[in-house]
């Protein structure tokens, strides 16, 4: 695995940071957002998950020439060098690898092109957008997402596009799993990327939206009022556990039940969740593992701070765990979106690998900015409970994850311990190659949102 998100350049920084419960959601400064050009005032709200080094890219690594890197879509950039060290990570080069790599991803809309690059006089002297205009999308379209990682990285099984919102890069965790059991490649790299902002320094808070009105983002809290997000980028490897285990290969977990789902019109509207979508993909997922939900002891779930979206979930959980026989109060629920931000695309990879490393090292992080249930989310009626503290979790082991688009495509996860000796295999330190980046940006014209 490996993961480049707000506060964290890889997965082993990441997991000190959520067990230390760390908040990396950067708040700027009065001073930032003037220079900016943003309000400074109470409509504006300066938080957001900030991105080291999001202008900088080691473009020669994978081929590129500077002009070429300065017009690749942000989110391209993080994918590249993340798939890079999850293939590291598990010891895997693809130029000696004997059977065909996947790679199945998702990312977000390519906002360094609407507003960085398209009408700016800059542009030019980096190098001309094409007279075609497909040429140029291909440099961010997110279809191109994973055919780039292919290309750039010498990987010749399924190369596919995924693009369901926020929970694409889950869902391409289910796409990549499905066709290592169909015998389509014999390894995949599976996730996502996303770049919500170039600017990282906030959002205009709009009552009724879905952003939170102090930048502070509260899952399933009796304070919540919405979510915050983040920049970022995160990718897993997978094989089939028996290959896994004969080659030798460090396992951090297993996937053991998948499903993917949507809710269809059962609900208020296009954009509002609905319960019965997601209790359906968390029982068919229980139901492919042959999983009673009482043994499951962690569920990271969607859990991006909007009461409405939190109760749903809850819900939701609650009537999946309950059909299959789960007792009140044992299993623990989460989200890390207050430690990074909502990661949009890439966010449900995250909370994957999150969850793997609670199963792998038998600890449970606590859910930062929790303090009391909120009255709509019936934590006191459910089997879950939510947890300010880091929790010991002696074995055996199962977690759940959950992600939610926006349009209703939903997705559901199961992990549980490897083998003892699959995970007690020597593993590769990770990251090891060190990017040589450089600043490859082109700022946005004067006065555009980005």
């Amino acid at each position: 695995m490996a993961c480049r998100v707000p506060g964290a350049p890889d997965a082993a920084t990441l997991w000190r940071n959520l067990l230390a419960g760390v908040d990396a959601v950067r708040r700027s400064t009065p001073a930032e957002l003037a220079t900016a050009g943003l309000p400074v005032d109470d409509t504006y709200v300066p938080a957001f998950g900030w991105l080291d080094g999001l202008e900088e890219f080691d473009a020669a690594l994978f081929g590129y020439g500077g002009h070429e890197a300065a017009l690749l879509d942000p989110q391209h950039r993080i994918f590249l060098e993340t798939a890079w060290h999850a293939l590291e990570d598990a010891g895997l080069d693809p130029a000696r690898a004997p059977a065909p790599i996947g790679v199945f991803a998702g990312c977000g809309v390519n906002r360094y092109l609407r507003h960085h690059l398209l009408g700016n006089p800059a542009v030019k002297p980096a190098g001309a957008l094409p007279d075609d205009w497909d040429d140029a999308l291909a440099g961010g379209a997110c279809d191109y997402l994973p055919t780039r990682v292919a290309y750039a990285l010498g990987l010749t099984g399924p190369a596919v596009a995924v693009q369901t919102a926020c929970s694409s890069s889950l869902v391409a965790v289910c796409q990549a799993a499905q066709s290592l059991l169909d015998f389509r490649c014999d390894a995949a790299i599976a996730g996502g990327a996303a770049v919500v902002s170039t600017r990282q320094l906030g959002y205009r808070y709009r009552p009724g939206g879905t952003w939170a009105a102090d930048g502070v983002c509260r899952p399933y809290d009796a304070d919540a009022t919405g979510q915050v997000f983040g920049n970022g980028g995160g990718a897993v490897v997978l094989k089939r556990l028996a290959d896994a285990v004969a080659d030798g290969d460090h396992v951090y977990a297993v996937l053991s039940g998948w499903a993917v789902g949507n809710d269809g019109a059962a609900r208020a509207g296009f954009s509002v969740p609905g319960v019965a979508g997601q209790a359906a993909v968390v029982a068919e997922a229980l139901a492919a593992a042959d999983w009673d939900a009482g043994s499951v002891g962690f569920v990271e779930g969607h859990g991006s701070g909007t009461a409405f979206g939190d109760a749903i979930e809850v819900e939701a959980l609650t009537r999946a765990f309950r059909a299959s026989g789960a007792q009140q109060g044992r299993c623990v629920l989460g989200s890390m979106k207050p430690n990074t931000g909502n990661l949009d695309a890439a966010a449900g990879v995250l909370g994957l690998i999150k969850a793997v490393l609670a199963v792998h090292d038998g600890k449970i992080p606590p859910t930062l900015h929790f303090r009391r249930p909120h009255p709509d989310v019936d934590l006191a009626a459910s089997p879950f409970t939510v947890s300010a503290e880091v929790r010991d979790w002696p074995g055996p082991r199962r977690a759940g994850v959950s992600s939610f688009g926006l349009g209703g495509t939903n997705a559901h996860v199961l992990v549980a311990q490897a083998p003892a000796h699959a995970s007690a295999a020597p593993r590769l330190p990770a990251p090891g190659h060190v990017f040589q980046r450089s600043r490859h940006w082109i700022e946005p014209v004067a006065g555009g949102h980005a």
